[in-house]
């Protein structure tokens, strides 16, 4: 990451830089498994339809982690384009990775440390999350996505797989 700024609270920082490895990983993971021989698990879940839906569904939650935690601490609207469309998603990907990883980098750099702990917010999907709670989960969720597509390619044979 290479970003300069200094930030009110290092673990927000870190959270940051966490958050950007993460989804950098994320995207060659579901490139291999979209466009190999993986078969995508089958799931009623909506965000599982297509290898498209998971990764404009990974990339647009980044964005909005960033503009929920923005909103909820009063900041500017951090400027987080929606994800493309779904038949635009795979072709725009690069691009629109680079643009959230721009809009993460400075959006949280002046807030004190206290406000990262209390108080709690209610998320979008009605749990509540202090800022701090939130960064973790949006750190994971790539993490999260990229395990399951590694373990999708372990099970199918795959060339680049780790379980």
């Amino acid at each position: 990451m290479s970003n300069s700024l200094e930030y009110r609270y290092g673990g927000a920082r870190a959270l940051v830089e966490l958050h950007e490895q993460h989804l950098r990983e994320f995207l060659p993971v579901w490139r291999e498994a979209s466009g190999g021989e993986c078969p995508l698990p089958e799931s009623l879940d909506p965000d599982y339809a297509s290898w498209d839906h998971i990764l404009r569904h990974t990339l647009g939650c980044a964005a909005g982690y960033m503009r929920w935690m923005c909103e909820v601490l009063g900041l500017p609207d951090p400027g987080l384009a929606p994800a493309p469309a779904l038949d635009r998603i795979a072709a725009e990907a690069d691009g629109y990775l680079e643009h959230l990883l721009m809009g993460w980098r400075a959006p949280l750099a002046g807030v004190e440390e206290e406000a990262f702990y209390r108080p709690a917010y209610e998320s979008r999907w009605g749990v509540p999350y202090c800022i701090d709670a939130m960064l973790e989960h949006a750190v994971l969720h790539p993490m999260r996505h990229t395990h399951q597509m590694r373990r999708w390619l372990a099970q199918a044979g795959g060339p680049g797989a780790r379980a």
